[in-house]
């Protein structure tokens, strides 16, 4: 059956702080590097075969890759469209704040200058399509966010709007997902 493997990537600062990073362009901590180092290490553990990794352009992505390809040897290439969504007036705010919490509910929301989630939704919808339709001959990991991981795993589950709101894994989580 083909598959996609999905993770988040390694902790930064703003993680260890409680604050959405969204779209800034956050590092990782040195916990973060050890994670994503981690990763590559299970990867190679439970034999995961996975033929490239495509990765968000933010740095904190892009960083869990480059450890992840260096542990495993797997090819690696930036994906635009994984990177994470823009939540306007609300990044570097608490993560746990109720307006934001209330507002990750309206999916057609910009958040003040930020990306809708249909919009964002568009986006990693089209690009799991693309992998879908030539997915017999490739497996990808995808490094990315949580913001994204929501939206991956929605498109693969049905989900009520306040457990979509909700969803989230943790740092270097791995996550496999079956097409149909």
């Amino acid at each position: 059956m083909a598959h996609i493997y999905f993770t988040r990537h390694g902790q930064t600062i703003w993680n260890v702080e409680n604050k959405i990073c969204g779209a800034t362009d956050i590092a990782l901590t040195e916990l973060g590097h050890k994670q994503a180092k981690e990763l590559g290490e299970e990867i190679l553990r439970q034999n995961l075969k996975i033929d490239e990794i495509l990765y968000s352009p933010l740095i904190r992505a892009a960083e869990t890759a480059r450890h992840i390809s260096e542990v495993t040897q797997i090819p690696m290439r930036m994906e635009e469209r994984l990177k994470e969504q823009n939540f306007g007036k609300y990044e570097s705010t608490p993560r746990d704040g109720k307006e934001f919490a209330e507002m990750k509910t309206h999916f057609i929301n910009h958040f003040e200058g930020g990306e809708t989630m249909l919009h964002l939704a568009q986006r990693i919808y089209n690009l799991l399509d693309d992998i879908k339709a030539q997915a017999d001959s490739k497996t990808y990991l995808l490094v990315a966010h949580n913001g994204i991981s929501r939206v991956i795993h929605s498109y693969f589950y049905d989900m009520e709007n306040e457990e979509y709101a909700r969803f989230g894994i943790k740092n270097c989580e791995i996550r496999r997902y079956d097409f149909k």
